[in-house]
């Protein structure tokens, strides 16, 4: 398995981190039919709260010293902490990265952990049910929200379990 290192993502780090931004929600943006900005990005709002956010934090993944995805995480200052947006370059995907970052990230931040998906994204549906099962045994759940403020959208798959002191897994 290739060298991977999940580190806290720096303010060196955030040209890095918008790039991969980029990529990340092209890929997303087949799901919902988004187009970018007419300046050719996608919002950015999530980059801007992962690097100057109280209760936030962005994470980088790199694979001897290239950047292969990140993960932002939100809401540590809160009861539960939410997998805000994750992400693995193509060319490093079916490798075991993503799941190794997850792993990484969740443990830590012990304590309840969120994620949020959309269904018709089946890499991550398959995705997300195997790291929660690999992470939590059955010791995790999954259920159906709406997106706030987007009656017209169909709702998110949302997969909660979680982190002990220890980086035990239990339920929530």
């Amino acid at each position: 398995m290739p060298d991977l290192s999940v580190r806290l993502a720096t303010a060196r780090d955030r040209l890095v981190v918008e790039r991969l931004w980029l990529m990340f929600r092209h890929d997303l943006s087949g799901f919902r039919g988004l187009l970018p900005n007419p300046d050719g990005t996608f919002r950015g709002d999530r980059v801007e709260a992962a690097f100057t956010q109280d209760g936030w934090a962005p994470y980088l993944f790199l694979r001897d010293d290239r950047p292969v995805g990140f993960a932002f995480v939100r809401a540590l200052d809160g009861p539960v902490r939410v997998l805000n947006s994750f992400f693995v370059v193509r060319g490093a995907r079916g490798e075991g990265v993503g799941l190794r970052a997850v792993r990484e990230v969740v443990a830590r931040h012990p304590g309840p952990w969120e994620v949020a998906f959309q269904y018709d994204n089946e890499a991550a549906v398959r995705f997300w049910r195997r790291a929660a099962r690999e992470l939590a045994g059955d010791a995790w759940s999954e259920e159906a929200r709406p997106v706030p403020d987007r009656p017209g959208l169909p709702p998110d798959a949302w997969i909660s379990f979680a982190v002990g002191q220890a980086g035990s897994l239990t339920c929530r």
